[in-house]
């Protein structure tokens, strides 16, 4: 069966992968020049099973209104004039019920786990290198109501399988010792052994490669622009090539991987997709002396922050990935979107002023016109150059579950979403 995958992020690309081991003919398209350029470029590099409880909980709605007008809030909701996001909102505050929350969870830790065991299994079957560690995710509160609020998931994420500790302080400096001058703000943690860390743009590249050594056709630099139905199933998808010349392109299924621009192409065929653009930013810089940075993952679940450590890179260890806001799909640079981002990690990690300027990529937020990501100096209080459309999730953890296990074998012509 001839399959068409629409977008070479991560989803796309271990789509592609495992579309193809099962002996399928398949072609990815995606507008950029390089696999992993948008969504999957930048990144807090979790694998984190542990961090199954989503944005939408009981305590969301009122943390969402202190933070209104909050510029470095953790999690900043601009209300805009607009009914996606109106509707998006709606079916937000719908999953904020302790019934509707122990739910997802339960949804999310099944698929994180599959995900995290094929990662596993890709992993050995490959030989892939992507910085990952195997450490374990640890999660610390300087906050004692935030700690307390983190025991009830913690605990059902335990009776579902994933094994999230609850620890003491001094258990975490034991773990971490590069929290040990945080010592006394800190009101506890968890660690899940388990969970892992790595470079999902390397991944993505590196996998991207592997698919092509296969026979899976990459075409890059086409912009897709819309999807056409026949007899309610997909005909064909339209493009625009590197040329400029238009082009249908036919195939037997449809993957749609394209992040925030999904519901734009699907909405025409009669399909709503619950997805808005959220946006964050990832910070990759240097540090002077490596024997005082973290080595396991960390969470700062107070400031919505992760800390992973990249090391293949001589001179470029730790990534840090920040606050999340709701986006329309154009790009638009803050002003100053690293206030809150510099004091937490200044707080937990005073030694990083030390460290050299780094690059500011903004990450997930989408934009019609947007350039191949590339590392850019950031000066501080300096706009952040580039916005990128993503999941608004949780990093990368979920997408191998989704390439692995949602391909369902189609007979005869025509596929569907």
């Amino acid at each position: 069966m001839r399959v068409i995958v629409l977008g070479a992020g991560l989803l796309g690309v271990t789509s592609a992968y495992y579309l193809q081991q099962r002996g399928h003919d398949v072609t990815v398209i995606d507008r950029q020049a390089t696999p992993g350029a948008e969504t999957s470029f930048a990144n807090g590099g979790q694998i984190s099973v542990s961090h199954a409880e989503p944005w939408a909980n009981p305590s969301a709605p009122l943390k969402v209104l202190q933070w209104l007008g909050q510029e470095d809030a953790p999690l900043l909701f601009r209300v805009r004039a607009d009914l996606r996001q109106w509707l998006w909102g709606l079916q937000f505050l719908r999953n904020c019920t302790p019934a509707r929350t122990r739910h997802n969870i339960q949804q999310i830790v099944r698929l994180g786990t599959y995900s995290r065991t094929a990662l596993q299994q890709l992993r050995r079957d490959t030989g892939m290198q992507y910085d990952q560690r195997t450490q374990g995710i640890l999660h610390f509160y300087t906050n004692q109501k935030e700690f307390d609020g983190a025991l009830g998931p913690a605990e059902q994420m335990r009776q579902l399988g994933c094994e999230r500790q609850v620890i003491s302080a001094d258990e975490a400096v034991r773990i971490e010792p590069a929290l040990a001058h945080i010592r006394p703000q800190l009101a506890g943690a968890t660690f899940t052994a388990e969970d892992e860390s790595g470079d999902a743009n390397l991944f993505v590249r590196e996998l991207a490669a592997l698919c092509a050594q296969a026979g899976v056709q990459f075409r890059m630099g086409e912009h897709i622009t819309a999807l056409r139905a026949v007899a309610g199933a997909i005909d064909h998808v339209e493009v625009t090539t590197t040329e400029g010349r238009f082009e249908r392109v036919r195939g037997d299924a449809y993957v749609l991987a394209m992040g925030s621009y999904s519901p734009l192409l699907a909405q025409p065929l009669g399909v709503s997709l619950p997805i808005y653009p959220a946006k964050g930013y990832s910070v990759t810089m240097p540090v002077k002396d490596a024997a005082m940075a973290h080595q396991v993952s960390l969470t700062d679940d107070e400031f919505k922050l992760v800390f992973s450590r990249y090391t293949s890179r001589a001179g470029r260890p730790p990534a840090h990935c920040g606050h999340g806001r709701t986006q329309r799909l154009r790009p638009r640079p803050e002003r100053s979107p690293l206030r809150g981002h510099r004091a937490a990690c200044g707080a937990a990690f005073p030694r990083g002023r030390r460290c050299k300027p780094g690059a500011v990529l903004d990450g997930p937020a989408p934009g019609h016109a947007q350039q191949c990501a590339v590392d850019r100096p950031h000066e501080t209080g300096q706009p952040v150059p580039q916005h990128r459309a993503r999941h608004a999730g949780l990093d990368a953890f979920l997408r191998l579950g989704q390439g692995t296990g949602r391909h369902r074998e189609r007979p005869g012509a025509g596929g569907g979403l």
